[in-house]
């Protein structure tokens, strides 16, 4: 396994838990929103990942499939795309609104802060996690820079 491996895998989740908060920022800061560019109230975003594939096999890889061995190494995770969420937001009755349907009805957005605020907790820790396994990957290359003295 190459010696940073373990802190490219974790740079990846770096990158993908801070767009991940980047996009729940956006929806609390359009919690609001009944008209967007598109018309409509704002809808809910949210970021979908998938494993990260290496282009190229190592070494280690090869002896494992070799060997039959299935376990696989993580390389760590990408975002494949920002969906947005189709569900109907709630609505409430203000006929003098501006974005008023005909029955007077306003629809908000379905974005829930409760739930924001939940995922962008779970995202932080996340980074944090990746955060810390980087510094424990560089503090053993010191440490192992440190066996020849």
């Amino acid at each position: 396994m190459g010696m940073f491996l373990g802190i490219d895998t974790s740079a990846s989740g770096l990158t993908a838990e801070r767009l991940r908060m980047d996009v729940i920022s956006n929806n609390i800061a359009n919690a609001n929103t009944t008209r967007t560019e598109n018309g409509g109230a704002y809808k809910r975003r949210y970021v979908v990942f998938e494993p990260r594939e290496r282009q190229t096999q190592s070494f280690e890889e090869s002896l494992r499939k070799a060997m039959g061995a299935n376990q696989k190494i993580g390389e760590g995770v990408r975002a494949v795309s920002i969906v947005e969420d189709t569900e109907q937001g709630p609505l409430f009755y203000d006929p003098g609104h501006p974005d008023a349907n005909e029955d007077g009805y306003v629809e908000k957005p379905n974005v829930n802060i409760v739930t924001e605020m939940v995922d962008m907790i779970t995202a932080h820790r996340a980074y944090e996690a990746n955060s810390t396994a980087i510094n424990a990957a560089k503090a053993m290359a010191l440490k192992t820079l440190e066996i020849g003295k």
